[in-house]
């Protein structure tokens, strides 16, 4: 404001009012820092806690947990890691070179597989060696929210499932045997007819051997014997094949060795696994199992043993429900593009449409209480997931049931 001092000057000067007003939005505008300082105080306070809760929360997983940037560097990890892997210092350094020593990313990649499919969790079964000592481990990677749409933090999970799948392989084998249990009388009373034909024919051999001799002593001439001796040779001979088969295709059910995977032939384990049946098919009607082979060879890289006892287990059931119906057992392969397809169908009593769901669940069963534990559809479940492929049931109650095995075929 402009005044007039006593000498008649004038000139611009702050009133006591202005100055006050100046002060006090200076005042103000302090109080409004000072507050929001305390609020972002608070905020950063509670974001450790958070922090501190998350981590507490990693660190109770007793899994090794990692998040892992776009780059493939570990930004971060759980107790657990050091726990596995000792006190070196994974942070800053590549996923691929602190698990697996590697210099370059896994083939096939988890991460990449986990950006690739957005928030989907990517699951996949690798080796390494911890300790000196190969383990399975089953890796999970998922995508981290709020990274946009570029994709960058990834979840890492590492699980140990050696001793599961230890566990794992002993359950298929017990199932496994107890199905040869159920074979044993069968497969030995099979044995049996052609041991009794070697036996018979062996003893009339012995029985010409002293009219041989005669006949090379004294020169007389020996065809028509000579005849003899030839064909009951053969005989024996076929005879010792035929058991020898039946051995070979018991032990190569009951093989415990899981990890020798070769080239199967659905068709051939359809075939086998009648031939260890024809014991128990002699007492049933003819034509109780009609057959449908596929003439395209449907081939595809797996266990012959495993695949045997799906194969053994899903006639076995049909069986079980034909048994006092009079009913009939469809078996049928197809090849269709890059796939395998094992078809078995009854005209049993079938299965209630709450229970569809339930049938591969272990330990479930619908057979009356001591003739069946419900291990054995659970443990064909395992085997045809592990061999890459799927099986399915469907029924109609009381016309029958479908138990339909998908696999992938071995490409030429």
């Amino acid at each position: 404001m402009n005044r007039e001092d006593g000498n008649g000057d004038s000139g611009v000067r702050a009133s006591l009012d202005d100055i006050i007003g100046i002060e006090s939005i200076k005042l103000g505008f302090f109080k409004e820092v000072q507050k929001t300082i305390n609020e972002l105080k608070a905020s950063n306070i509670e974001l450790e806690r958070k922090r501190r809760d998350v981590q507490d929360i990693l660190n109770g997983i007793p899994d090794v947990v990692a998040v892992v940037s776009r780059e493939y560097k570990v930004l971060s990890v759980n107790s657990a890691f050091y726990e596995t892997y000792g006190s070196r210092d994974p942070i800053g350094l590549p996923c691929y070179r602190v698990f697996k020593g590697g210099d370059k990313p896994c083939s096939p990649c988890p991460l990449l597989m986990a950006r690739e499919e957005g928030r989907k969790v990517c699951r996949q079964l690798q080796i390494m060696n911890i300790d000196g000592e190969n383990r399975q481990i089953e890796c999970s990677a998922a995508l981290m929210p709020g990274t946009g749409d570029a994709p960058g933090k990834v979840l890492l999970l590492h699980r140990d499932v050696t001793v599961e799948k230890q566990y794992q392989a002993k359950y298929f084998q017990a199932e496994r045997m107890a199905t040869v249990g159920v074979l044993a009388e069968g497969v030995a009373h099979e044995i049996n007819n052609p041991l009794t034909s070697i036996r018979g024919f062996a003893e009339a051999l012995h029985g010409h051997l002293d009219r041989l001799g005669t006949c090379l002593k004294d020169g007389e001439p020996c065809n028509g014997l000579l005849d003899t001796f030839e064909e009951y040779l053969d005989i024996v001979l076929q005879e010792c094949n035929r058991c020898s088969e039946i051995v070979q295709n018991l032990l190569s059910f009951g093989h415990r060795d899981v990890r020798s995977m070769a080239i199967v032939n659905i068709n051939n384990i359809i075939v086998n696994c009648l031939k260890l049946l024809q014991p128990r098919l002699a007492s049933l009607p003819n034509g109780i199992i009609g057959l449908d082979l596929s003439e395209e060879e449907p081939c595809l890289m797996g266990h012959p043993g495993e695949l045997m006892q799906v194969a053994l287990n899903l006639i076995v059931n049909a069986l079980y429900e034909v048994r006092d119906t009079g009913g009939t057992i469809r078996i049928s392969t197809s090849v269709t593009g890059s796939m395998i397809q094992l078809r078995v169908s009854d005209t049993g009593k079938g299965f209630e449409p709450e229970d569809a769901e339930k049938l591969f669940q272990p330990f479930f069963t619908t057979k009356p209480a001591g003739q069946g534990i419900g291990i054995g559809l659970s443990t064909c479940y395992n085997i045809i997931m592990k061999h890459g492929g799927e099986i399915t049931a469907t029924s109609e109650p009381g016309k029958g049931a479908v138990f339909e095995v998908i696999l992938p075929r071995l490409e030429e």
